[in-house]
């Protein structure tokens, strides 16, 4: 009990001793998406290359880790690496259905749905993040194989977002992705350096 009430001040003191930049600092590691006010092809084969790899990558940053690691959070009211893990299998099968529905529905509404609500299901909390990592590695590749045959006019279709009421084109979302991977990468890697882990 002496050992749980010292950790829980311990935690208390960090927590209330974190500056607004430090918490927004470990929300957004890498800073929010900016888009370029033009987006080249430059931009696009950089963005595509990056979904191409980024399950390799993902996958060498925790082969380590303990399963108790596994379940430590990335900052004080953040998701646990593994909450991460399966979000980003979630939320990239939803990506490349947009990418779908945009490339055979004209200006389609997507379908949003409740990202906070999905990582504290049972399979978001405790499954073992091989399954969604072996997921995002095929989604990866199909998203990444059909993004390579796409053309200029594919690249200008969009998609509108019932949350946002915002069209959303798909070269945009293109680099939304490739942030979106690069963003949580970060919140899992800094972790780790943080803990010691890496």
């Amino acid at each position: 009990m002496q050992i749980f009430k010292s950790v829980l001040i311990t935690l208390l003191f960090v927590i209330l001793n974190m500056t607004t930049i430090d918490l927004e600092q470990l929300k957004y590691p890498i800073g929010k998406f900016d888009c370029p006010n033009t987006i080249t092809p430059e931009h696009i084969k950089s963005w595509i290359s990056i979904l191409g790899h980024f399950s390799n990558r993902l996958e060498k940053l925790f082969k380590n880790l303990t399963y108790k690691q596994l379940d430590t959070p990335y900052s004080p009211d953040g998701w646990t690496i593994r909450q991460v893990v399966h979000h980003l299998s979630d939320s990239h099968q939803h990506s490349y259905t947009r990418f779908k529905w945009t490339l055979t529905e004209d200006k389609p509404i997507i379908k949003a749905y409740e990202e906070k609500d999905w990582a504290e299901l049972p399979d978001a909390k405790t499954a073992p993040i091989e399954m969604s990592l072996l997921h995002l590695k095929a989604i990866h590749s199909k998203l990444v194989y059909l993004l390579k045959s796409l053309s200029i006019d594919d690249l200008n279709k969009s998609f509108n977002h019932p949350e946002t009421n915002e069209e959303v084109v798909l070269k945009y979302n293109i680099g939304m992705y490739a942030w979106h991977s690069n963003h949580h990468y970060a919140h899992i890697e800094n972790l780790l350096i943080r803990k010691n882990w890496k």
